[in-house]
């Protein structure tokens, strides 16, 4: 269903796409829009197990688009390091694939939320936290992104400084 990778020697393994997908802190999601275009916003997320959680609003073209196609990809830039000599950039890249979904209840919302809460907010307490969520809890919509298929690379020149084989 997914495609190799092409160039099998960068493709990073898949604990090390989840270890980019834990430590960023924003990615693109896209998803199938309107009249076949497709639609590729930059989210916000935390990734638990096999799971993205993002948060919305609760109308508007990102929910309108998962209710119509499910599938979409998720994509984080770990390193894009310019290198003007070269004329290339040293890159390391995840994409997830998956299915979307709009959490329900309300126990698997507040997980959610409160999970993305000490992502960004770490150093909040408990009392903190839980005031944020509540002053925002009316309007906001978590959304799920089980993932089914992960693709990560670098740049040849990221894998030679790896294996101890410079450039």
């Amino acid at each position: 269903m997914f495609r190799a990778m092409r160039r099998n020697r960068q493709q990073l393994p898949e604990e090390a796409c989840f270890a980019i997908l834990r430590r960023g802190t924003a990615g693109v999601l896209a998803l199938a829009g309107e009249d076949g275009y497709p639609y590729a916003v930059p989210m916000s997320y935390v990734c638990d197990g096999e799971k993205l959680y993002f948060h919305c609003a609760k109308v508007g073209h990102k929910l309108d688009a998962i209710r119509r196609d499910p599938r979409a990809s998720f994509c984080v830039i770990d390193e894009d390091r310019i290198v003007p000599e070269e004329y290339t950039t040293y890159f390391r890249s995840v994409i997830a694939f998956g299915r979307m979904r709009m959490l329900e209840e309300e126990g698997e919302k507040r997980a959610a939320i409160d999970l993305l809460a000490r992502k960004y907010a770490p150093e909040a307490s408990d009392e903190s936290r839980t005031r944020a969520i509540e002053r925002e809890w009316t309007p906001l919509c978590m959304l799920e992104m089980t993932i089914e298929h992960l693709s990560g690379k670098e740049a040849i020149e990221l894998v030679r400084a790896r294996e101890g084989k410079g450039s």
